[in-house]
């Protein structure tokens, strides 16, 4: 029960007096991320500035947004273990790179026990909430902890002289944001401020700014120019982003959270060098999409050596361009929902902007969006002589890989910039020759959107016709019955006997062919279910099921019981919408008898490496016929990484999960099981790298097979024995492999590619098992 005392209700309460910051994340390999959205939606609510980077984020993304973004504290959920190792490595990295002041917070339920909690405290952690601590503070008091711990100035870090932000080290880059703070707080030296902006006056470093609607897709889009640019210059180019979002009335906080969606922004390679400076700031009752600091902010950049300043404006409405008179290139960026036409007339930013990007192009109505949008903007620069397509209005789609329509906006802006100062070596990206996203292939293409409502007209259609169907076959076994008494009661009454069979035969008439087969298999599936056994011949092969089974009591008890019913339109509607296991519809089920001699029983292993899994396996199978192999992936597996010695990913390898990295991994936890016997199955709990364990496994059955060959032949196969083995594994191997991408998506978070990427995959995967 939540504790009401007096001190807990005042960190309920509790409301900052200074700008406090937090960045709050998942921790790595970890997709549990509900507990952490609430505790930064009550952080905000208290007045925090929140800077969330989501799920699976390792401790360099974490310390390296902290210091740039120069928070006061950290909030990391961690519920996949590794937690001893992820935060000692956290508290670590911070201190060596000059962050020591900065305080890490977290929680992980239960996963988190007591002792390691202690020896987490000892190293440095500021606070690890525990279970018992939710139920004595509640989450608001948990909260109000770290707000009033975190409730601090940080102005006072902030350099006082130019040389400490002019260069490309961490300490530089870690002297502007803490420089950057007190700009926001307007506490900055004001000498060090007019040697900026004389400096800047002198600097050539082009200031592009990104702005538009809500939700327009404007931080993805910004990933995607940066991408490309460090791809089309080689890596050699240094960005400063820039990133506005809008203030709290209420509360006074901020959701910061556009650099969750930035994904090239970090160092490329192991031993990559950062390229890429990141700050977000928030309006703080400014009333504009921008920051108050904002110019002076741009100073900085360009005093600290950038070779480009993005800035990212929040949401903005018909109205506002507040961010025209701070940067060179205006780029603004809009959906094709705008409206009607005359909707543009009202949007300013399309009278001052240099570029227009239509993102979300693969929404419905986008061609004609960009007919109407570059026409306006025509009209707006009396460009007559200019036809419409033309004007520097781009469709794209920032969410897909490598999309041509961003390119093509890239490849628009590059020379504006080069023009403004930036320096443009050779470009490494081949040139695109279109003006918007070509290649739209949705996850349902435009013509089966309906495909929900088919499956369900189908089904209510398919039980309509077994319920006509049904009374067809009631009024002809009817009409046959009643023309039977007619002519035994009255044998000369010809007449009516024969209308009576002509009625019967219209009905037959209209009675389907496959639905006449099943009235008349009827009789034989009765008889065949009637027995003590169930035969089947199958390549001349006579297979017999057993029908009765005993329960514990010694009671006879039927494996399938067919209905008593006498009246052919019940046994119609029977057969179409039920049926036996095994046949059409399936109702009970694909198979037609659960397989004889295999107990259910799951062999569940998954733990350290593959040779002590596979000792588990073993174990968990000595004496059963069955070999039912069930296998649970640790999650840096489950997110498709190698094993590490670095910390973060150390912690997790082999936690709660067996860790596969290669073919080999594979062969040792299946080693002494033979795959494609029939009394073996194996269930693989994987989902984001199910192709490639899929792959593995496959590879690993196939080998077992051409060893075993070598073994029995004394020589290798030959290429033609080698790829018979190949098609009769595939076609004998059993098991599951979970790879729901759907549920992944919308659930656990364990996905690697796109959503549309990951469906194409299980279709293509699916086919080439049917085929």
């Amino acid at each position: 029960m939540t504790d009401l005392s007096a001190d807990h209700k005042a960190l309920a309460n509790y409301r900052p007096t200074h700008k406090v910051r937090f960045v709050t994340a998942a921790s790595l390999f970890d997709g549990h991320d509900a507990a952490i959205n609430i505790m930064r939606r009550i952080l905000q609510g208290m007045g925090a500035e929140v800077i969330h980077l989501g799920h699976n984020r390792s401790v360099d993304d974490v310390v390296t947004a902290a210091l740039q973004e120069d928070v006061q504290g950290i909030a990391i959920s961690s519920y996949q273990g590794g937690h001893v190792e992820y935060f000692k490595y956290m508290v670590d990295l911070l201190r060596q790179r000059g962050g020591e002041h900065i305080q890490v917070f977290g929680g992980g339920g239960g996963v988190i026990v007591p002792p390691e909690i202690r020896e987490l405290h000892d190293y440095g952690v500021a606070r690890i909430f525990s279970p018992e601590d939710g139920q004595r503070m509640g989450l608001a008091g948990m909260i109000g902890e770290m707000v009033m711990r975190c409730d601090q100035d940080l102005s006072g870090y902030a350099p006082t002289t130019i040389d400490a932000i002019q260069g490309h080290g961490q300490e530089h880059w870690r002297a502007l944001a803490q420089l950057i703070t007190a700009l926001e707080g307007d506490k900055a030296d004001a000498g060090l401020l007019d040697t900026m902006r004389k400096a800047a006056e002198q600097a050539t470093v082009p200031v592009l700014g990104i702005t538009g609607t809500g939700g327009a897709g404007k931080s993805s889009l910004t990933d995607e120019l940066i991408r490309r640019l460090r791809l089309d210059q080689d890596d050699t180019r240094r960005v400063a982003v820039i990133s506005i979002d809008p203030s709290r009335r209420k509360s006074g906080g901020a959701l910061l959270g556009d650099r969750i969606r930035m994904n090239a922004i970090g160092p490329w390679g192991r031993n990559g060098q950062p390229r890429v400076f990141m700050r977000s700031l928030a309006t703080r009752d400014f009333g504009s999409e921008i920051s108050a600091c904002l110019p002076d902010v741009i100073v900085a950049c360009k005093c600290a050596g950038f070779d480009l300043v993005i800035v990212e404006t929040s949401g903005i409405g018909q109205g506002d361009a507040a961010i025209v008179p701070h940067v060179d290139v205006p780029l603004y960026v809009m959906t094709p929902e705008f409206g009607a036409a005359s909707q543009l007339e009202k949007i300013d930013m399309l009278d001052f902007a240099e570029f227009v990007a239509i993102n979300k192009f693969d929404r419905k109505g986008a061609l004609d969006a960009l007919r109407d949008v570059a026409k306006q903007v025509q009209r707006n620069r009396e460009a007559f002589t200019t036809a419409p397509d033309q004007m520097p209005v781009f469709g794209t789609m920032a969410a897909r890989f490598n999309d041509d329509g961003v390119t093509a906006l890239y490849q628009a802006l590059l020379p504006r910039l080069q023009a403004l100062g930036l320096t443009v070596g050779e470009s490494r990206l081949p040139t695109v020759a279109v003006r918007h996203s070509t290649n739209q292939s949705p996850v349902v293409p435009a013509a089966r959107i309906r495909y929900l409502a088919e499956i369900a007209d189908t089904v209510r259609g398919y039980k309509a016709r077994a319920r006509e169907q049904a009374t067809l076959a009631r009024e002809m076994q009817q009409l046959r019955a009643a023309g039977r008494m007619l002519q035994e009661a009255n044998p000369t009454k010809e007449r009516a006997y024969a209308a009576v069979n002509d009625l019967a035969a219209q009905r037959e008439e209209r009675l389907g062919k496959a639905e006449r087969k099943l009235l008349a298999q009827w009789p034989e599936m009765v008889k065949a279910y009637g027995g003590d056994e169930y035969v089947v011949r199958i390549r001349d092969k006579e297979i017999r099921t057993a029908l009765v089974t005993k329960s514990l009591s010694g009671t006879p008890v039927r494996k399938v019981s067919l209905p008593k019913y006498e009246d052919h339109g019940e046994i119609l509607q029977w057969l179409m919408l039920d049926n036996v296991p095994g046949s059409y519809p399936y109702t009970a089920g694909t198979f037609a008898f659960k397989r004889e001699g295999e107990d259910p029983t799951r062999m569940f292993a998954g733990e350290g490496d593959a040779f002590r899994t596979n000792r588990r396996f073993k174990l968990l199978s000595e004496g059963m016929p069955a070999k039912r192999l069930s296998t649970a992936f640790d999650s840096v597996t489950l997110y498709g990484n190698d094993p590490d010695p670095r910390p973060d990913i150390y912690g997790k390898v082999g936690n709660s999960g067996v860790s596969i990295a290669t073919l080999d991994d594979m062969k040792v936890l299946y080693d002494g099981f033979d795959l494609c016997s029939p009394s073996t199955s194996v269930s693989m709990t994987i989902n984001g790298p199910a192709p490639s364990i899929l792959a593995m496994f496959m590879n690993t059955a196939i080998d077992q097979n051409i060893d075993k060959f070598t073994r029995e032949n004394g020589r290798e196969p030959t290429e033609t024995e080698t790829e018979k083995i190949r098609e009769w594994v595939l076609e004998n191997v059993r098991g599951t492999v979970q790879a729901d991408i759907l549920k992944e998506d919308q659930g656990q978070n364990t996905c690697i590619f796109s959503t549309e990427f990951s469906l194409k995959v299980m279709g293509d995967i699916a086919q080439y098992f049917v085929h």
